[in-house]
């Protein structure tokens, strides 16, 4: 047997993100002792309709979570435990409905600092409904072997060092989460560890108390001995006396009172607890506690650094007379481990695992990213600017001042070309649709393509296939281009020509010859035009073929080109996505002038045969 908590146990965790740090420390308890997962569910209407995934194991256990106790218990009728996870303000009002709901039968408030006022309606409520409700500030219940409720037992390697993967002999009673720990790690050294572990919470108005769960371990036969802990203030130490001493108990009772510094200090002082205070006029002393405890005839050692001993004499008498008997302990080695994560095993050599992705260009495992192995603030305090990190991350390597230079005039000139290009347009039109920043300016950038900003990419790849194939043949190579493509991706204009030139190009133009780059391509491009422009004058090198062969030649792979437009352009449509919300601008309806309605008129619907 166990009290509280055993293998019949279901649990709803109420309660996000604490509840679900609670869930997987319990996931590690039912990986040690090899049992399957015992939550089932979790209510936290933030997040109802998803599930929390649970580690157990090797294995992710998907949780739902849901709206309601109600929802909960009605989609998993075995429930019969709530854990309670959520802020004092709304704490008391989950246990009630917890205590409201005939499936649960057993809760336990992790919450700390509940208000006097309902931890009073929580104590009447428990007794009136017969439930049993631990807490408030209860670090949980340890059933050793069997089930594990909330983080009491600590860390993974503390379970196993504590014996909890099998029962005991021993109970344990505590208001302090941290000593619960503690002390089952003692009895597991001094004796055979424990039974169930309770710690109850250390507020001034806990609703669960030490007498009630001695009257469950007397009446569980598992149950040989029970070491309560306690610590001034309030009266639950005395009460457990009093149960003590009314008639002899069959499990043997050891106590220890933390506190006795108290009677050095000035009285009326608080400790951690909300509890832990002792009256002005000494009630609810450390000593007076132990006192009532020792009277009532339980083993109440001197100094905490006794108790090891204090229970070492009980686990022999018990022996003794035959009520415990020695238990051959598993060798921790033997006992099952938790799973290393990947990064773990990788790092120590344990095992190789086949990257899904390779990157060249970027590390973001230490203290700050680094580009191409350069500091991202050592590249900053340097005086390097964006054009640089583009060649890092673009082309893996760190572009000269000139380059640099270049780069910097490619993303002005380019990132933006007025209202009225249909990126723009795309982008205006879905702010004043109403849609936000980033869709908004998705929705321009789908327009990028062979037609707008596009041609970026396959005019550096044209033009570099004519250098290559037609180095001095520019007739050859517009011949083959039209014969084989279409028209020249770089070459043409809408609106500019050689009277009305862009300047965008001309600017250029104008600094990779001033600054003496080497510019291959640019060159055989604007040999080009001057073909072409004599069939046709707005024929011109545009800026999307100058931009791709100045990049080309600053040996950017023709499969970044296009970034330099998408980077460029997404300037200008944030700017004309701020400029709508900023002039409140309306839903877009285009005008009936606008279009062309080259339809059938209207004429009469035929009658439908049947």
């Amino acid at each position: 047997m166990s009290i509280i908590a055993d293998e019949k146990t279901r649990v709803v965790m109420i309660g996000g993100v604490a509840g679900v740090s609670a869930a997987k420390r319990m996931g590690e308890f039912c990986h040690l002792v090899q049992k399957p997962f015992y939550v089932d569910a979790f209510v936290y209407p933030p997040d109802a309709g998803k599930t929390a995934d649970i580690p157990v194991g090797g294995l992710i256990v998907p949780v739902p979570i849901y709206k309601s106790l109600e929802d909960a218990t009605n989609n998993h009728p075995g429930l019969n435990t709530a854990l309670i996870y959520i802020g004092p303000a709304r704490a008391a009002q989950a246990a009630l409905e917890c205590m409201d709901n005939p499936k649960i039968h057993s809760i336990s408030m992790i919450t700390e600092g509940v208000p006097e006022r309902d931890a009073k309606l929580l104590i009447k409520k428990a007794k009136d409904t017969g439930k049993s409700l631990n807490g408030p500030s209860a670090i949980g219940i340890m059933s050793a072997g069997k089930c594990r409720l909330g983080v009491i037992g600590g860390e993974y390697n503390n379970l196993i060092l504590s014996k909890l993967y099998r029962p005991g002999s021993f109970g344990v009673l505590t208001k302090s989460g941290g000593l619960s720990n503690e002390i089952m790690w003692i009895i597991s050294q001094f004796a055979d560890g424990i039974s169930t572990a309770i710690g109850i919470g250390g507020d001034a108005y806990p609703v669960s108390d030490f007498a009630t769960y001695l009257e469950m371990f007397e009446k569980d036969q598992e149950t040989k001995a029970v070491v309560i802990v306690g610590e001034m203030g309030g009266n639950l130490e005395e009460a457990a006396a009093e149960w003590y001493a009314a008639k002899p108990r069959r499990v043997k009772l050891i106590a220890i009172v933390a506190g006795f510094c108290q009677e050095a200090l000035p009285k009326g002082m608080k400790f951690g607890h909300a509890g832990a205070k002792e009256g002005a006029h000494g009630e609810g002393s450390a000593r007076s506690k132990a006192e009532a405890l020792k009277k009532a005839g339980a083993v109440v050692p001197e100094t905490f650094g006794a108790m090891g001993p204090a229970i070492k004499k009980v686990y022999e008498n018990l022996q003794a007379v035959g009520q415990a008997v020695k238990v051959e302990d598993t060798h921790p080695a033997d006992l099952p481990q938790l799973p290393k994560r990947v990064e773990e095993s990788v790092k120590a050599g344990e095992i190789m695992v086949e990257p899904l992705i390779k990157s060249t260009i970027s590390d973001d495992r230490g203290d700050e990213p680094l580009y191409c192995g350069y500091p991202a603030s050592e590249l900053i305090n340097e005086g390097y600017d964006i054009s640089h990190v583009i060649g890092l991350l673009w082309n893996k390597k760190l572009v000269t001042p000139k380059e640099a230079e270049a780069i910097r005039r490619i993303l002005i000139l380019s990132a933006d070309h007025g209202p009225c290009v249909s990126g723009a347009f795309g982008t205006i039109m879905a702010a004043c649709a109403g849609i936000n920043l980033p869709q908004a300016v998705a929705a321009g950038m789908m327009m990028i393509g062979p037609r707008f900003g596009g041609a970026v990419t396959d005019a550096a790849t044209y033009f570099d296939y004519g250098m290559r194939n037609f180095p001095n043949d520019i007739n050859g190579f517009l011949a083959h281009m039209k014969k084989e493509v279409g028209p020249v991706p770089g070459i043409g204009h809408r609106v500019k020509s050689l009277k009305n030139p862009d300047k965008r190009v001309k600017e250029l133009i104008s600094y990779v010859r001033s600054a003496n780059l080497s510019v291959p391509h640019l060159e055989y491009a604007l040999k080009v035009e001057a073909v072409t422009t004599t069939k046709k004058d707005n024929l011109i090198l545009n800026v999307d073929g100058c931009m791709g062969c100045i990049l080309l030649d600053l040996g950017f792979p023709t499969e970044s080109l296009n970034g330099f437009f998408v980077l460029a352009r997404t300037i200008g449509l944030i700017g004309h996505y701020v400029d709508q919300k900023r002039n409140n601008g309306r839903l877009i309806r285009i005008f009936n002038y606008l279009v062309n309605y080259a339809v059938t008129p209207k004429r009469k619907v035929p009658p439908l045969n049947k």
